[in-house]
């Protein structure tokens, strides 16, 4: 019996642990080279996905350092989620810099346009396959794409016309980046933001669903998956932290 009451306290203590991970606040810095000269003025860059059911602390998130822009790589909600906290963490991303959002799977599975409009009502832009010029840093773009996982992904539509030679892709699924090499314009993709895999959100020995998120450097472009700022199914993690990004485009 004492073997079985300290298994149970165990897994006990495991599964508080994993509880406790879910719900931390961590900050993950990167510097990245995003252009072949080095910029005369860095870009500062709050990239945050997968918040889900989370609430964005507020007292937390005010601590932050400033920066230019915000972009939110999807999953912004799921089914379940009040609006009124979806609008809550919108407000905040939108006083932090001026934020641009792309949609994930979970956000194809709620009222689309309502989210629509909450976003935009918090001045958030919504990138669905679509572009716009960084007014600060003119020869740098943003493009978004639609969620692969429904088939709203169009490079192409949000590739075209882009003028300047450096663009960030913000895709919510990692694997918009097979697709790369079927896009003429894709020769100016420089760095390609994206979350949806948790990080494999349960770790254990170093094994998960999926790959931990991380900054992988290919030849013509970099690559940040996040491990996400929210869970998905239970709330808990381990092994993969909550995260939320400051890149700082050098």
């Amino acid at each position: 019996m004492k073997y079985v009451y300290t298994a149970a306290g165990f897994f006990i203590a495991i599964g508080l642990l994993m509880i406790k991970r879910a719900f931390e606040n961590n900050l993950v810095t990167h510097k990245i080279k995003i252009c072949e000269e080095p910029l005369k003025q860095p870009l500062k860059v709050l990239f945050i996905s997968d918040i889900h059911r989370r609430k964005i602390s507020a007292q937390w998130f005010s601590s932050l350092p400033e920066v230019d822009i915000v972009l939110i790589g999807g999953d912004i909600t799921e089914r379940g989620v009040p609006y009124e906290r979806v609008r809550h963490n919108a407000a905040l991303l939108s006083h932090a810099g001026k934020a641009y959002f792309v949609f994930g799977n979970n956000d194809e599975e709620v009222n689309k346009n309502k989210l629509t409009s909450i976003l935009e009502k918090e001045g958030i832009v919504v990138l669905e396959n679509d572009s716009i010029e960084i007014e600060s840093h003119q020869h740098i773009s943003i493009a978004g794409v639609g969620d692969v996982n429904y088939q709203q992904d169009n490079l192409n539509l949000a590739l075209n016309d882009i003028k300047g030679e450096n663009i960030i892709l913000l895709s919510h699924d990692p694997r918009i980046t097979r697709k790369l090499t079927n896009v003429s314009e894709a020769s100016k993709v420089r760095v390609v933001l994206s979350g949806h895999t948790h990080g494999g959100q349960i770790r254990f020995f170093g094994f998960g669903p999926y790959d931990k998120g991380g900054l992988v450097h290919h030849h013509q472009f970099s690559q940040l998956i996040s491990n996400g700022y929210g869970t998905t199914l239970i709330p808990m993690r381990l092994g993969a932290k909550s995260e939320i990004h400051l890149i700082h485009f050098i």
